[in-house]
């Protein structure tokens, strides 16, 4: 399984246009063959700061999302609404563990 955890900080002047992007994205990447979540919220201290988290099958699902129309697109009109550089970590999983807090 792959996961990405990646945080992208938006200019407030864009922030309605940014967030019809990422909505967009989510709603589209979702219905991909091999996501398994695909996630996008604001941070409730920062609302210009949107947090992704993204769930893969395998390495060939990832590549084919990162490959997608919708995901050229959004990677193409990000820079216009971005405030600062984005982070993008990437976790490989063997297996995933459901815990009880």
């Amino acid at each position: 399984m792959v996961i990405i955890y990646a945080t992208f900080p938006i200019d407030p002047q864009h922030r309605e246009e940014a967030t019809e992007l990422m909505r967009e994205l989510a709603e589209q990447s979702r219905s991909e063959d091999g996501v398994i979540e695909y996630r996008v919220g604001a941070d409730i201290e920062d609302p210009n700061t949107f947090r992704f988290f993204e769930r893969y099958e395998d390495e060939a699902a990832f590549g084919a999302h990162a490959e997608t129309e919708h995901f050229e697109e959004f990677e193409s009109a990000l820079p216009d609404v971005l405030a600062g550089e984005p982070t993008v970590t990437r976790f490989d999983i063997d297996s995933v563990a459901d815990l009880e807090l």
